[in-house]
């Protein structure tokens, strides 16, 4: 590590004051920046830790029935507290990495880094959700922008996100064993407008919309829907975990396996 200054501020205001100092940078719960800072991949001169704002915690409903939570809210807390509003939600949040990340980790700063493998990303797109800043309202489909980079301005922090609860939803993750992240990963939701699919962990560029499979499923919700369908391996990742054109394969395959569990 190296030196540098940490800030705790209490109040969602203050902490938008101490990150419009030269080279701040936000801290929600360190999953990601931590090991980035003791590799010297990033080296600002002072942490905002968002950690100790009671209003960026906990998960409510809100007054059009959708689920509301707080930006620094960790994965266990919505693991437990979204799960009678919103299953699948709080069933993707329960398997996020280890124990350790899930009661450290925070679905605002999962979004904000957008890690092309993350869980998060896929629920928010998947979902139609809103991410909400102290500057303003960004939907899912305008927020995702490309591998690690997102629609949020410099010094902008996630103090909530907003998800509408689908009439049926699941997630389904092919598990990287070692990292705990999705090797594909495929978030389904139905509503009463039509269906959503959002995957994950494929893409060089990030979280993306399978329109194909929406448009398929919209008009039969059933896994057969999507069998004529195909997804390119062009601009697919491949690695020493699977190549490009597995990981189209597996975008099927869990397409499939989410509607089925979707109930």
């Amino acid at each position: 590590m190296y030196a540098f200054e940490i800030e705790r501020p209490s109040t969602i205001a203050d902490a938008v004051n101490a990150l419009k100092g030269e080279d701040a940078q936000a801290l929600g719960g360190g999953q990601t920046l931590i090991p980035t800072l003791k590799q010297r991949l990033a080296m600002p001169a002072k942490l905002v830790s968002l950690t100790d704002i009671g209003e960026m915690k906990g998960v409510c409903l809100g007054d059009g029935g959708e689920v509301c939570i707080g930006g620094a809210t960790t994965h266990a807390t919505v693991s437990k507290e979204a799960a009678a509003h919103y299953p699948a939600l709080a069933d993707l949040a329960s398997h996020i990495g280890d124990p350790a990340v899930r009661n450290r980790g925070t679905i605002g700063g999962s979004l904000a880094n957008n890690d092309p493998s993350a869980c998060y990303p896929a629920a928010a797109l998947g979902s139609g959700a809103t991410i909400i800043t102290n500057a303003r309202e960004i939907a899912a489909d305008d927020y995702f922008e490309g591998m690690f980079t997102t629609a949020l301005d410099e010094g902008e922090v996630i103090t909530e996100v907003r998800f509408p609860v689908p009439e049926k939803a699941n997630y389904q993750k092919f598990l990287q064993p070692a990292s705990r992240f999705a090797l594909v990963g495929v978030f389904v939701a139905k509503y009463a407008d039509g269906v959503r699919v959002a995957v994950t962990g494929a893409s060089e560029e990030g979280v993306f919309r399978w329109t194909e499979a929406e448009e398929a499923l919209s008009g039969n919700f059933d896994g057969g829907a999507v069998d004529g369908l195909s997804v390119s391996a062009d601009g697919m990742i491949s690695d020493l975990h699977g190549t490009s054109e597995y990981r189209a394969h597996l975008v099927k395959v869990m397409t499939k396996r989410a509607v089925a569990a979707s109930g």
